[in-house]
């Protein structure tokens, strides 16, 4: 067994209410550490289980369970020139360089906010590369893989919840939902 530190970011419980932090406790998130900010409740969590899937797996239903609407997982699957330092332990100028094509061939193009000064990479695509010159290991391709699935998931179901609602059904004013 091994320990995972991941973020989630859910809505729909008032942090106000006496019991906000029981829900959470009760429903099997002791191992996160609780807190709001700018209108979300984030749940850092040290999990402990056989892998990063497994462990994600049971914190999304813990939190669910609680009664709270997960609205993403991070570390995101979206990254800056900055995270992608960070997260292969290299320097912002050597990621400059990678993106620029002065260290290695192929890096992946940007996916969002292609034509700014701070385009976005998707992490998944970066960590095959960096994986592919042995710079990262399996286990952190597997974990971008793993939450950018998730949050695709998560976006799946809150855009099907806005058109049919939580129940299922049709909402006529669906168009005005999103």
């Amino acid at each position: 067994m091994k320990k995972y530190e991941f973020t989630i970011i859910a809505t729909g419980l008032d942090p106000n209410r006496d019991d906000f932090a029981d829900r959470f406790f009760g429903a099997g998130c002791d191992d996160a550490t609780i807190s709001f900010q700018k209108g979300a409740i984030i749940l850092e969590f040290d999990r402990t289980a056989k892998n990063f899937a497994h462990a994600l797996d049971e914190a999304i239903k813990n939190v669910e369970l609680a009664g709270a609407t997960i609205v993403h997982i991070e570390p995101d699957h979206l990254v800056s020139l900055s995270d992608i330092a960070v997260r292969a332990g290299v320097t912002r100028a050597a990621a400059s360089h990678y993106a620029n094509g002065d260290r290695g061939k192929d890096f992946p193009l940007p996916v969002a906010r292609v034509t700014t000064e701070n385009p976005l990479w998707d992490w998944v695509e970066v960590a095959r590369w960096l994986r592919r010159r042995g710079q990262i290991g399996l286990a952190e391709l597997l974990r971008a893989r793993v939450v950018r699935y998730a949050n695709l998931e998560i976006s799946k179901r809150r855009a099907t919840q806005r058109v049919f609602g939580r129940d299922g059904g049709y909402r006529r004013d669906h168009r005005t939902a999103a």
